[in-house]
């Protein structure tokens, strides 16, 4: 049987061990920077649809064309209705090489 010295001794060098010496550093793998590739973007999910970018840009533009319709600005209106038509032309191309990317792999 022990004594209650023994279990406070006992108690008090867990205690220094735990306190006054210095724990062993975790190994630490060598980090690489993520490198943007092939190999990178094929693990990388393509998760929006055609209809739902579209979508948003439609709307982010008739939001700002409305806005002009209201200042009654006519050469802001044919900006945006040029710049919107620009926009979707070059993201449809985006999205057609997306998609044959997506085939591909």
């Amino acid at each position: 049987m022990s004594s209650p010295f023994d279990a406070r001794r006992q108690l008090f060098g867990a205690a220094r061990k735990y306190l006054l010496e210095a724990p062993k550093a975790p190994a630490v793998a060598p980090v690489e920077p993520p490198r943007l590739n092939l190999a990178a973007l094929e693990k990388i999910p393509m998760s929006r649809s055609r209809e739902r970018i579209l979508a948003n840009l439609e709307e982010m533009y008739s939001e700002a064309f409305k806005k002009a319709k209201a200042d009654e600005d006519e050469t802001q209106m044919a900006t945006l209705d040029f710049a919107y038509r620009r926009e979707q032309l070059y993201l449809e191309i985006l999205l057609d090489v997306r998609d044959a990317v997506e085939r591909r792999g």
